[in-house]
């Protein structure tokens, strides 16, 4: 991708953003998506504003995204040149994710000495916090396995970003290609059981985070194990 054209996507997807703002006073942006477009082009914007989230943009940094992109979409005068400030996108987002990921490496830390502490929790040398809420009945599985489970995972606050509860139907694959907390987590797992695994930030996704999920962030998984599945 050019680099002109890797502005232009950063700066869309900021905008994207603002689409739910009261800034736009034509009443589009609180309208319900009723047809299957609007539906898609709704999906479309979340989507693609899991690219920014970690830049934690306040709703008035917001409001300066959404000119920008209208007077572009609409032809208008632009307020400031994009030549000019267009290259210093990258750096300043990667800065404000940065400066993101370092506040919320702080929460998670408290977070997972909270979790700690609760009644029934263990915590392993690595430092993932294991929570029983089910025994299991059979074996555990091995880091080389692959394992059939039901899951519910959320941010420190209960968003929840991937479930396939939610989605009705168990996911397979093996624990070599997972996160390190699952890797070793579901070995504390019995087939049957269900426990409860909170991941510190370095055995989840680290600085860089993954769409939906902030950088440092710690994270929670209620996980059943289903089944080993042989190969």
């Amino acid at each position: 991708m050019r680099t002109s054209v890797r502005y232009f996507v950063i700066l869309s997807l900021s905008g994207l953003l603002f689409s739910c703002s009261n800034v736009a006073d034509n009443g589009a942006s609180n309208a319900t998506p009723e047809t299957e477009d609007q539906k898609i082009l709704n999906a479309l914007g979340q989507a693609l504003a899991q690219n920014v989230l970690g830049a934690d943009l306040s709703e008035e940094e917001l409001g300066f995204v959404q000119r920008g992109l209208t007077d572009a979409v609409l032809g208008q005068d632009a307020l400031v040149p994009l030549d000019e400030y267009g290259p210093q996108i990258q750096g300043f987002m990667q800065q404000r994710m940065a400066s993101a990921a370092d506040d919320e490496l702080a929460l998670a830390n408290a977070f997972m000495e909270e979790q700690a502490s609760v009644d029934g929790a263990e915590r392993t040398e690595s430092g993932i916090v294991i929570q029983e809420i089910t025994p299991g009945s059979g074996p555990s599985p091995s880091a080389e396995d692959t394992v059939q489970v039901h899951y519910h995972g959320t941010l420190r606050d209960g968003t929840v970003f991937d479930s396939s509860v939610d989605r009705g139907e168990p996911t397979t694959f093996p624990l070599t290609g997972v996160i390190p907390c699952w890797t070793e987590g579901l070995q504390h797992i019995g087939v049957g059981g269900k426990s409860r695994l909170v991941c510190p930030p370095d055995l989840a996704y680290g600085p860089q985070g993954s769409p939906g999920i902030p950088g440092n962030s710690a994270l929670v998984f209620e996980v059943e194990l289903l089944e080993i599945v042989e190969n």
